[in-house]
């Protein structure tokens, strides 16, 4: 089983939009048993609240599942019970390492690392733009799971 943990800030917009895209994406392709899905913040501010209303908005708009979720917190144990530690950007990869103490198994990126575009992901807290961050994911999490295919088809 490939464990994939998506993070972010604050765990209510980008981390769970892309959590519940892939969790739809592997689904739908039939191989949701490869995986074990979730999601993290770096922050502790939003601990225990659910998704983003633009999130969850954004999901039920484009018929994607919003799972059962509240934000927690990224923690050093992760690092080890992942195989992927996938943020959203350079300031979210720089506390993910603060917090695992660095990467030396290299199971840490961003999310469109995966589609050669080292940019960040934008944050819909502080634009409010869940459309474009929502495409942003969406390439992101096909270009993963395309990746993470080839693993599983290699087994």
């Amino acid at each position: 089983m490939i464990k994939v943990l998506f993070i972010c800030h604050g765990n209510i917009c980008r981390s769970t939009m892309s959590q519940f895209v892939f969790q739809d994406m592997v689904n739908k392709r039939g191989i949701a048993s490869e995986f074990h899905i979730s999601s993290a913040a770096t922050s502790r501010e939003e601990i225990g609240n659910s998704p983003h209303y633009g999130t969850v908005q954004k999901m039920q708009e484009v018929g994607i599942p919003v799972l059962p979720h509240r934000a927690v917190q990224m923690t050093k144990k992760d690092y080890q019970e992942y195989d992927y530690l996938i943020g959203m950007d350079q300031w979210n990869i720089c506390n993910m390492l603060r917090i695992t103490g660095g990467d030396p198994d290299a199971k840490i990126c961003k999310l469109l690392d995966f589609a050669d575009r080292s940019r960040d992901i934008a944050d819909p807290w502080y634009t409010g733009d869940f459309d474009c961050t929502f495409e942003d994911v969406v390439e992101g999490c096909e270009a993963l799971l395309c990746f993470l295919e080839d693993k599983i088809y290699q087994r």
